[in-house]
């Protein structure tokens, strides 16, 4: 929006020509993330305790979590209100990918609002269910994945690269609506399987985040993506813009949810961050670069799998409760201790991830 106006601008002050520029509307981007939240997070927070939208703990957990019982939840409509000023304010709204990585974001933001309505407000257990949760998120992740088929115009945009090798890009075809629909539903899950810790999940998605968009920078500039060997897809470092407020955005949010939070993000929040880092991975086809960097995220998740898979098959438990982190907490770990340590297991993944770019 404010991109037209200082492109008009340009025309009477050159000064304003600098707003075309995508890697200072992106730190504008993260910048207005950042102070939207600090704006609505008190008075979203008060709200929500005064409807008494508040955490249920369940008492088979760490005992730990009994006094996080009634902390306000749903905070994660901080995070969209956040990053959908701030991407429609700097983007340019002509850009496909910008809307689609947008409205995939705000519909899997809709579902888990739908779920912690029912949990939190109707009082119902069991929230949106399971079957109905997951044949809307397949609706919009298959919606998004066919649309960014429908509308390739390039190869090189339904194909997958394979990270530390040069020319290694496989065709998929439709089997590209495949791979992008896994993407998004799982990485949506798993982080939804992450938040269950103060700020647990949200650094690391703003780290992955961040990531993500230095990808996209490069994969929509010709000459970097030259010099990098990896196919540039004009257009897509617009979604640059959406990276920095989703990191502007998750650092508002970590403000207020830092140990001992005042405010979860719930199934609104962790649905939508997790389908948003999906969905930037498909436009940048960057998937199995984000399996590295979001591989805490793939841990939880194989170790809800693995802990339901061995409980069926043999009776017994792998972990002392799942996912990962509550195993570490029955083990005696603070809180803290487990999210710091997850953290900095999560800078080091994106390390190596972004090392991708030149290891080749």
């Amino acid at each position: 929006m404010l991109l037209y106006l200082t492109d008009y601008l340009s025309q009477f002050h050159s000064g304003f020509g600098v707003f075309q520029y995508l890697t200072l509307r992106s730190i504008l981007g993260a910048l207005t993330a950042l102070l939207i939240s600090f704006l609505v997070g008190p008075a979203m927070i008060r709200r929500l305790s005064h409807y008494q939208v508040g955490q249920v703990v369940r008492d088979d957990g760490p005992e730990s979590h009994l006094q996080k019982a009634g902390t306000p939840t749903m905070g994660g409509a901080m995070i969209l209100v956040a990053i959908s000023v701030s991407t429609l304010l700097w983007s340019d709204l002509s850009n496909k990918y910008m809307w689609v990585v947008l409205l995939t974001t705000l519909l899997f933001g809709l579902i888990g609002w739908v779920d912690d309505y029912k949990k939190l407000v109707k009082k119902d257990s069991r929230g949106l269910i399971a079957r109905y949760k997951y044949f809307w998120q397949s609706v919009v992740a298959l919606g998004a994945a066919g649309f960014m088929y429908i509308t390739a115009e390039l190869p090189a945009e339904t194909q997958l690269i394979v990270p530390f090798f040069k020319d290694v890009a496989v065709p998929l075809g439709w089997g590209f609506v495949v791979l992008a629909y896994f993407v998004i539903v799982g990485s949506s899950n798993a982080v939804n399987l992450t938040d269950g810790l103060d700020g647990l999940a949200v650094l690391p998605t703003v780290m992955v985040a961040g990531a993500l968009g230095i990808f996209a920078y490069v994969t929509g500039h010709a000459k970097f993506a030259a010099y990098l060997s990896i196919p540039f897809i004009p257009g897509v470092g617009e979604t640059v813009v959406f990276c920095g407020a989703l990191v502007g955005a998750g650092l508002g949010f970590l403000w207020f949810n830092a140990y001992p939070a005042m405010v979860f993000m719930g199934d609104i929040g962790a649905l939508a961050l997790g389908a948003a880092l999906g969905i930037v991975a498909v436009v940048v086809h960057q998937e199995l670069v984000l399996l590295i960097m979001g591989g805490v995220f793939v841990m939880e998740t194989v170790s809800v799998i693995m802990q339901v898979a061995s409980y069926k098959l043999t009776g017994k438990r792998i972990f002392r409760m799942a996912p990962l982190h509550h195993h570490f907490e029955l083990k005696g770990w603070p809180e803290p201790r487990v999210i710091v340590r997850f953290w900095i297991i999560t800078v080091i993944l994106v390390l190596v991830g972004l090392a991708t770019l030149k290891i080749r």
